[in-house]
């Protein structure tokens, strides 16, 4: 079965951007996976196709509708869908690179792309939507969050990347950032690769490669190394 995503979004043209090209658009006309872009306007009940409202006790901007949003929901996924549905929004739980993992081995996902203050809070809590972000700033909506989320994924479905190998030994595979890379020329601006990478000593590659990025995570990204389940918490 290939994962399929479903998004619902004001802006279906600008999918599939970026996820048509390179691995991922690759994959795509293999069918490792799926893509439809569907347009939420299509599920409004007026001639004008709204989808917001003015926000309940006043306040700036407008929020999406409840009642549009749970049409188009129900309409993409029906009783049975075994996909997670998630909502991109500046207030959701961060991604990381487990929960890529999780749905990169599930059926695929259906993905609701805010728009304008928020999403009216009813239909987040009537269709069990997982708030997912992708980073503490604000973005003008949740379409280029999804191609994000999107792009980590399909890269690590069966087949996709050349060399399987190459993912588990990336940033956050570990709990670590990335050790650094060299590749020719030895000697780059008066700067040499590094002596033990080209000692041919598989043992001592391993264990710089570990040091190094064990000290980049800590210069970088300390708060990896104090989550509670890291092996290096102290």
């Amino acid at each position: 079965m290939s994962f399929a995503a479903s998004v619902l979004t004001l802006y279906p043209e600008m999918f599939p951007g970026a996820l048509g090209l390179s691995l991922a658009g690759r994959a795509l006309e293999a069918r490792t996976w799926s893509l439809e872009a569907i347009q939420i306007r299509d599920f409004a009940t007026d001639r004008h196709r709204t989808v917001d409202d003015t926000p309940a006790g006043g306040g700036a901007g407008m929020v999406m509708r409840a009642d549009v949003l749970a049409k188009a929901i129900d309409h993409v996924s029906p009783p049975g869908d075994a996909r997670p549905r998630l909502l991109m929004s500046p207030r959701g739980k961060p991604l990381t690179q487990a929960r890529v993992r999780e749905l990169a081995a599930g059926p695929g996902a259906v993905i609701l792309c805010g728009r304008f203050e928020g999403v009216d809070q009813r239909v987040i809590e009537a269709r069990g939507l997982e708030e997912v972000s992708v980073g503490d700033f604000i973005l003008s909506g949740g379409e280029p969050a999804a191609l994000v989320l999107l792009d980590a994924v399909v890269r690590l479905l069966p087949g996709v990347m050349g060399n399987a190998v190459s993912g588990e030994e990336e940033s956050f595979e570990n709990g670590l950032l990335e050790h650094p890379h060299y590749t020719r020329p030895q000697e780059f601006e008066g700067r040499q690769i590094p002596e033990v990478l080209t000692s041919g000593n598989h043992k001592k590659i391993a264990d710089w490669r570990r040091a190094e990025a064990e000290k980049l995570t800590q210069e970088r990204r300390p708060d990896l190394l104090a989550a509670p389940a890291h092996p290096l918490a102290k």
